[in-house]
């Protein structure tokens, strides 16, 4: 029989904000019907822990080297997760490579020299990817378009992409056009807040063919954790986000969708298999 429950199709369970309890932060999630995690790892002194994590709670990992982080990567560091692929590529475990992409909000890498930085680092690991036969996670901030023409320019002679495109919050033509390519995109806490009326509205209209569920956790709380700065200043401290944060996520989804949860569980572990073809689930 199918394993049936939540997917958190993108957490983070190396971030030092869970190093004291990461152990009862998984069993929490798993009580409340989490039952698989996709752990991305963000730089290369990472890759060992993200990997130890999904053996120790029969998770999914992903090896790449986020934008945020190019700035203290070094050149070496491709060849070490082109070492790294090639070592597990036969951990069942290893689902991607992630989580890589471009961030054009950040300022100083809309500047030279980071932009043409993150933009090379990106397109080496799209190279990576295909070379392993790997999907991809995608970080997207301001950035769809051009991660679009990196995928078209390393994806050419006919190449299928599979892959998440993690957090988006794009046109509805750019979603289309990731969806075209052969991603799913990922919605998390940021759709419970009201005020975000244009990732609710993406987020309803799309093909539910097309939608994946995570937290993005420790980062993008649900509104429910989320206190204001004057909030702080009065010393009330802002949640942490976990992934067993997923299922109250996944009810405000169905709700604005007017879909049964169940039906909402069946159809994005179906879209996570489809973007991610080695998870192991059961």
């Amino acid at each position: 029989m199918p394993l049936t429950g939540w997917i958190d199709t993108h957490c983070h369970l190396d971030a030092p904000e869970f190093a004291a309890d990461v152990a009862d932060v998984r069993e929490r999630a798993r009580e409340r019907g989490v039952v698989h995690c996709v752990l991305p790892a963000v730089q290369v002194r990472d890759f060992e822990r993200v990997r130890a994590l999904a053996h120790q709670f029969g998770d999914s990992y992903a090896l790449g080297i986020h934008p945020l982080y190019v700035q203290d990567a070094v050149e070496e560091d491709l060849a070490r997760l082109d070492a790294a692929l090639a070592q597990y590529r036969d951990d069942p475990r290893l689902v991607a490579v992630g989580e890589i992409g471009l961030d054009y909000f950040a300022p100083a890498l809309c500047e030279p020299p980071l932009r043409e930085r993150q933009e090379h680092f990106y397109l080496a690991q799209l190279r990576l990817a295909r070379q392993h036969g790997l999907p991809v996670i995608l970080h997207v901030r301001r950035s769809a378009d051009m991660l679009l023409k990196g995928l078209r320019a390393v994806g050419k002679a006919g190449h299928r992409w599979s892959g998440i495109a993690h957090a988006f919050n794009g046109s509805l033509q750019q979603a289309q056009a990731f969806i075209d390519l052969g991603f799913k995109l990922g919605f998390g806490g940021a759709l419970t807040y009201e005020r975000a009326s244009h990732l609710r509205k993406l987020a309803t209209e799309l093909p539910l063919e097309a939608v994946v569920l995570e937290t993005d956790a420790p980062d993008m709380p649900p509104h429910w954790l989320y206190t204001t700065a004057e909030e702080r200043a009065r010393g009330m401290p802002q949640g942490r986000n976990e992934p067993g944060e997923l299922p109250r996520i996944a009810q405000v989804l169905a709700e604005l969708r007017g879909v049964p949860a169940e039906h909402l569980q069946m159809q994005t572990r179906a879209n996570l298999q489809a973007a991610l073809p080695g998870c192991v689930l059961a």
